[in-house]
């Protein structure tokens, strides 16, 4: 070894002298086959040492000869032997502290050196590659000549690698690269941000550490420069690994993403769907999650803003810009154990990440189509996924009202789909839920764009909806027969557009299918649909619906439920003062309608006609009142009637009582009541009522003659009380039948069980 540091370089310098290349390389060829390539260990020590000594007597002429000089030194940073390799680290260290920036063009055969000794378990030859890597960052930052890129590729492997100490020394290597102001690292992120996330997750806490510096100077080159980043390029990727099991990515990929999404705005759209998919289910973090939780809320926000009411009107075939195509539900619903578990992005099916883009400038104004088909589909998968949490299905509704709102026309091609979910979203165990599920449906229920058959309005006018003008569905709607379950459309039901009638037929199926959800929550879902609704709609398409009902104890059970919301509910007290008077012919249309159906209820019917002050017609009704089964039912329901009588609804009722000449149907009929009644407490309350009622002498007055019901009478002559009252017997005859029957099928079954 003494022979060759001494003997070697005065050689060179000869050589050099003579400018005599050829023994030059001879030299080197000898040093490196003979030497360090040797069998022999400590002639493989003796090349290496040979090689730097070269090295050292060519100065500045080393460049010529580099490749020659680093090959075999690189070679044994495989040797066995840890003293080998320590060697080899110093020699290559003096050849790249003479060569200094002539090394560049081989730089990347250095770094895949590197970085496999940065991983040497011998902590002297680790010590001796951090000496050479130190010096070739020194070189990097000074030069202006690095190849990034001819190093990306490496890089894009490399950063891959499991091991701790390589990552980390891939991050030191990605810092100093972000640091030179003449290279420009931030248009190479595409390739290296899937692995510097997979890097955070490492279990080291200073390699997450120096990792989260890494992505949060890329973040704020990204903040300072949006216009020259490749955002497009990046959607999937952080699509991926805002799923992430691992807290700490999940976190820093939202907090890029709520960025991008601000940043990039509406060139984000096409990955909407992705997007979706990621955020939602963060939506219903706790407490331990809170962070996630609410940068997770922002992107959900801010995503939703980007859509508009031109995205309605798009046409995609006359797109003057075409972005990578959204990924499908199999690639965007990526799984998270792909980005905690250290799979490379490249073995994952993401295939927009491979296809080549022109970016434009986010400053540009560029059209980007709406996925709404993409957007939808992740929408319903949330809906039917029970496991999701109450906020994260608050925010599905969420987007499918503001998508109805911003974009109708688009939206009733997926309505048929989405129907069935919403209907089954009322028996959500939440309110909140529930009043959301209400906005969606009623907003399908009464917007323009369902008035067609295409799904939407002819022209290109606005489709927000505006004052619901009623209609009568075409005569083409009208039932094959009467007793059809199921209908359409009706032909006598004012309606708010294709969709309204469908969904009172639904939602009354519904009912009728799951009693329970009509006990617990059927008057709070009638109330709030009166409020987003015209009640009179409401109340006139269920009666309608009832009308032709074929379960009749449904009937009769559903009517009692409207009944008690029509005469307590204050969302309907408008509705109540229309029929109070019966003074136009809507308001009779109305109350018609209503008592055919009511008719499936004997002391609901009685309770409108209250309601409607038709005092003579309630006295007929309970008059036939004894050919009815009398049952405990019936009784409770005559008992509620009369403590709804001494509510502040129908006070008006009790003050006609003052007035007896020109009311004595209304005391005959709460007499009537009273009769019906055991010895009760509502039979006490309703008999000290009517001993309230004055002497009609006591009573009169001047203008005595003057008759408080005539007008009332005139108003509503165009009623045939007659066919009303012959309505009420045929429909509780059916009720008798049966009732007979089903006690028929109950004796035979208790035979059964007998024998």
């Amino acid at each position: 070894r003494r022979v060759l540091s001494s003997s070697v370089p005065r050689l060179v310098r000869e050589f050099v002298a003579q400018n005599n290349t050829s023994q030059i390389k001879h030299v080197i060829q000898i040093l490196s086959q003979e030497f360090a390539l040797s069998q022999h260990p400590h002639s493989r020590k003796g090349g290496l040492i040979g090689l730097a000594a070269c090295s050292i007597a060519l100065g500045k002429d080393s460049g010529l000869y580099l490749k020659e000089l680093i090959e075999p030194v690189l070679t044994c940073f495989n040797d066995a032997d840890s003293r080998l390799r320590y060697y080899a680290c110093e020699a290559l260290y003096n050849i790249v502290k003479v060569a200094r920036g002539s090394v560049l063009p081989h730089f990347n055969v250095l770094f895949d050196g590197l970085s496999k000794l940065a991983a040497d378990p011998d902590p002297n030859v680790k010590s001796g590659s951090e000496l050479l890597d130190r010096l070739l960052k020194d070189i990097v930052t000074e030069s202006n000549q690095f190849d990034l890129v001819g190093f990306i590729p490496l890089l894009r492997e490399r950063i891959y690698s499991n091991n701790q100490y390589a990552r980390q020394f891939i991050i030191s290597w990605i810092l100093v690269l972000e640091s030179v102001p003449d290279i420009n690292l931030l248009d190479y992120l595409p390739e290296i941000l899937d692995g510097l996330f997979q890097i955070l997750g490492d279990n080291s806490k200073e390699i997450r550490k120096m990792c989260e510096v890494a992505l949060g100077e890329f973040l704020k080159e990204i903040k300072k420069n949006p216009s020259s980043v490749k955002f497009a390029e990046m959607a999937n990727i952080l699509v991926i690994h805002c799923q992430a099991a691992d807290d700490l990515i999940q976190l820093t990929a939202m907090c890029w993403m709520r960025e991008f999404i601000q940043l990039a705005g509406r060139v984000m759209l096409p990955y909407s769907s992705g997007i979706l998919t990621a955020v939602l289910p963060c939506l219903s973090y706790d407490d331990r999650k809170k962070n996630i939780k609410e940068v997770a809320n922002v992107c959900n926000q801010s995503l939703m803003k980007l859509v508009i009411p031109e995205d309605d009107e798009m046409d995609e075939a006359k797109q003057s810009m075409t972005l990578p195509a959204e990924p499908t539900s199999e690639e965007s619903i990526s799984k998270p154990e792909a980005a905690s578990s250290g799979e490379s992005l490249s073995e994952l099916d993401i295939t927009a990440l491979n296809q080549p883009l022109s970016f434009p400038c986010s400053s540009e104004k560029v059209q980007v189509t709406l996925n709404l088909d993409g957007i939808v589909q992740v929408l319903d998968c949330h809906l039917h996924d029970t496991s999701i949490g109450m906020m994260t299905r608050i925010a599905v509704l969420k987007w499918l009202y503001h998508l109805y709102i911003k974009t109708p026309r688009k939206m009733f091609r997926h309505t048929d789909s989405l129907f069935p979910i919403l209907l089954r979203t009322l028996s959500d165990e939440s309110d909140e839920v529930i009043l959301k599920d209400l906005e969606v449906l009623a907003e399908i229920a009464s917007s323009p764009a369902g008035q067609t058959e295409g799904h939407g309005p002819s022209d290109g006018s606005d489709v927000r909806p505006g004052p619901v003008e009623l209609h009568v569905p075409a005569r083409a709607c009208q039932l094959s027969n009467a007793g059809t379950k199921g209908l359409e459309c009706s032909p006598s039901t004012p309606t708010m557009n294709s969709y309204f009638y469908k969904f009172m037929i639904n939602l009354l199926k519904r009912f009728s299918s799951e009693r329970k959800l009509l006990e617990t929550r059927g008057a709070f879902i009638i109330r709030q649909l009166c409020l987003l609704l015209n009640a009179e709609n409401i109340f006139h398409s269920m009666a309608d619906i009832l009308l032709r009902e074929e379960d009749l104890k449904f009937a009769s059970t559903m009517v009692h439920t409207l009944n008690t919301i029509l005469l307590t509910s204050s969302e309907l007290f408008q509705l109540r003062n229309q029929l109070k008077d019966l003074k136009t012919p809507e308001s009779r249309n109305l109350f018609c309608c209503l008592y055919r159906s009511w008719c499936h209820n004997p002391v609901t019917t009685v309770s409108l006609c209250f309601l409607t002050q038709n005092y003579k017609h309630a006295y007929d009704l309970i008059q036939k009142f004894g050919d009815l089964e009398v049952t405990v039912d019936f009784l409770t329901e005559v008992d509620k009637l009369v403590q709804l009588i001494e509510c502040p609804i129908f006070t008006y009722l009790r003050l006609q009582l003052l007035d007896v000449k020109n009311n004595p149907y209304l005391i005959k009929a709460l007499y009537g009541l009273l009769m019906l009644l055991p010895q009760s407490s509502a039979f006490q309350l309703l008999s000290h009522r009517l001993q309230c009622v004055p002497n009609p002498e006591l009573m009169q007055t001047a203008d005595s003659t003057k008759s408080s019901a005539g007008y009332k009478r005139t108003a509503a002559s165009n009623i045939d009380y007659t066919e009303l009252l012959q309505h009420f017997e045929k429909v509780q005859n059916k009720h008798l039948e049966a009732r007979h029957q089903r006690a028929g099928r109950a004796e035979q079954l208790d035979r059964r069980v007998v024998l």
